[in-house]
């Protein structure tokens, strides 16, 4: 399954795996997001675009840094290890996680982007996984991709995920706006501990929340081997990474700055 998963994944851009983690971890990820959630943590991007509606789309970054239960889920048990078998290296770092809650009736989108744009690293081994909390079907809010973008030679501008507007002082190319009904467009209905990954390079995008009930996703970014620090001009900031000289490769950054290794089993 997983050969099939990574052929998919190099050919296309993302795969999909079910029933990735065991029923322990998924209940450990639901609390460790429901924390956050309680503790009134999480940024609201719904304001980003004058959304005066009730239901929200929050989300945070970078949690691994103060809770131990995020960097247990990110760097110990099934999702490094599928991962590492997919991007067919025998090392990985977490580079950063992301918590994506879309209240239930949220019509906030997540626009067209790449990943690779706030990535201060550069190689062919970068992927983020999205990992589902709930049943995520399409219009809940699970990604869309674009087949094959992750091989096109063009890099475009991040962007704040729910406007097309690019951060100031980026570079690249405006990413495209695509219908999700293109026939380049893919993606899956996820039940609850299934989970996408898909490379840093490769386009996608997801509805609002129009389903009856909250849609939380745990996002976790990974680096392999063949990876390199490149500072991305304009990019938010990772901590340590503007002390390391360009074409540091990730596995002597990653201890220069910290970012900890996962534990392959």
């Amino acid at each position: 399954m997983v050969s099939a998963n990574a052929a998919q994944f190099w050919e296309d851009g993302a795969c999909v795996v079910r029933h990735a983690i065991t029923t322990t971890e998924l209940a450990a990820a639901r609390a460790a997001v429901d924390s956050l959630t309680a503790a009134d943590e999480l940024a609201d991007l719904s304001a980003l675009v004058d959304s005066d509606e009730t239901p929200r789309f929050k989300a945070g970054v970078d949690h691994w840094r103060t809770r131990d239960e995020f960097l247990r889920i990110a760097t110990t048990g099934s999702i490094p290890a599928v991962v590492a078998r997919i991007l067919d290296t025998d090392r990985l770092w977490l580079y950063e996680d992301s918590v994506l809650v879309k209240e239930a009736g949220s019509t906030v989108p997540t626009r067209w982007h790449t990943d690779d744009g706030y990535f201060h690293v550069e190689g062919d081994q970068l992927a983020t996984v999205w990992l589902a909390l709930d049943p995520s079907p399409r219009a809940a809010g699970s990604l869309r991709f674009v087949r094959g973008s992750h091989r096109a030679d063009t890099r475009y501008r991040p962007t704040l995920f729910v406007t097309d507007d690019p951060i100031p002082n980026t570079i690249g190319a405006p990413a495209p706006t695509l219908d999700l009904d293109d026939q380049s467009v893919f993606g899956w209905d996820l039940a609850a501990g299934d989970l996408t990954i898909h490379h840093a390079r490769t386009l996608h995008a997801a509805e609002g929340n129009s389903t009856p009930c909250a849609r939380r996703a745990l996002s976790i970014r990974y680096c392999g081997v063949a990876t390199v620090v490149q500072p991305k001009p304009g990019a938010p900031t990772k901590v340590g990474m503007s002390t390391v000289s360009p074409g540091t490769s990730m596995a002597v950054a990653a201890e220069a700055v910290g970012l900890p290794e996962a534990i392959l089993t």
